[in-house]
């Protein structure tokens, strides 16, 4: 009677370590390793077969109705990037229609509610600026039509958070 007692003892020691340890399993796989800062999301590169905003859109058909005396000047690629940053580098709110920002690799994005930041594509028909407006962007690509100038990288923004 006394050895059946001893192996009853004996197992039931060992199941009580068995199940101490499973219920600690959960506890600690889920403290584990994660980053203690706050992780914003990849960028979203929703640029394909999209123009830049509505804002700009609503800009470039302002500036067709131009005056016929006053002449314009049309930026597109770099030079159209440029120009919507510019325009809306200051704006106080996020998102589409708020605050651009450019990028170390020298694109133009804005950050969405969620902080996911999503790159600006200008529109492909150019934006259409009155020429005394349009040229401090004149040394870039896409200023009236040209291929050739430089492009957005190298321009520094204190501004900008880091992409």
């Amino acid at each position: 009677m006394i050895t059946i007692f001893k192996e009853r003892k004996v197992v039931s020691r060992l199941l009580a370590v068995l199940l101490s340890a499973l219920l600690t399993v959960p506890l600690l796989s889920s403290c584990g390793g994660g980053s203690k800062k706050a992780s914003v999301p990849p960028p979203v590169d929703d640029t394909v077969g999209r123009t830049v905003s509505d804002r700009s859109t609503n800009q470039t058909q302002a500036k067709k109705g131009l005056g016929t005396g006053q002449k314009v000047a049309i930026l597109a690629g770099a030079a159209a990037l440029y120009y919507l940053y510019n325009q809306h580098k200051n704006a106080p709110q996020e998102g589409a229609q708020g605050k651009y920002y450019l990028s170390k690799n020298g694109r133009v994005y804005y950050r969405d509610a969620e902080h996911r930041a999503h790159w600006v594509t200008p529109p492909s028909e150019g934006i259409r600026v009155p020429e005394s407006e349009a040229q401090q962007y004149r040394q870039f690509q896409g200023y009236n039509g040209s291929s050739s100038g430089r492009d957005l990288t190298g321009i520094t923004s204190s501004a900008a958070p880091a992409l």
